[in-house]
């Protein structure tokens, strides 16, 4: 199964897959807007507003798993996300990004970009997953890496 393939739900409810996002260069991050590094939205929507012309998407999904650092609802998620960090770029509903539960799109990107020491486990919130324009995983980004750290590696996959 092709990344595209995979179905998701927008933060309003509409069921889709990945496939409009086909031949983009995509940031794929893992959220929570009570997080500590919540205030890394800024820096996503950052990238997001630079690169999205150039054919680059951030796409966030909201978790609950690492502390009960989500809201509940995903229209509060939504608006907290708008109010408190500007944000533009496509959130979707709020999913197990971890353990059985976990949605298929994250099961997908673990096989693909295992993390330190080839783990498969998200740890924490605002991992990241850098993909190119063919589908394929290229990079897994920790946590703690910043957007503006990221920013080098999303120009060298946009370039033609």
């Amino acid at each position: 199964m092709s990344l595209f393939d995979i179905e998701v739900t927008t933060i309003r409810g509409e069921q889709q897959t990945l496939a409009p996002y086909k031949g983009q260069v995509l940031l794929i991050v893992n959220t929570a807007t009570k997080c500590g590094f919540a205030p890394q939205f800024t820096g996503l929507e950052k990238l997001y507003q630079t690169y999205r012309d150039q054919g680059f998407a951030v796409l966030g999904f909201p978790s609950n798993q690492f502390m009960n650092q989500e809201l509940e609802d995903n229209s509060a998620i939504e608006e907290a996300c708008k109010l408190n960090f500007g944000v533009s770029f496509p959130l979707f509903a709020r999913i197990d990004v971890l353990g059985a539960d976990a949605h298929p799109l994250f099961k997908h990107l673990t096989e693909e970009a295992p993390g330190a020491l080839g783990i498969k486990a998200i740890k924490w919130n605002f991992t990241k997953f850098l993909i190119d324009r063919s589908g394929k995983v290229v990079q897994r980004f920790a946590p703690t890496d910043t957007p503006e750290k990221i920013e080098a590696s999303v120009r060298k996959l946009l370039e033609p």
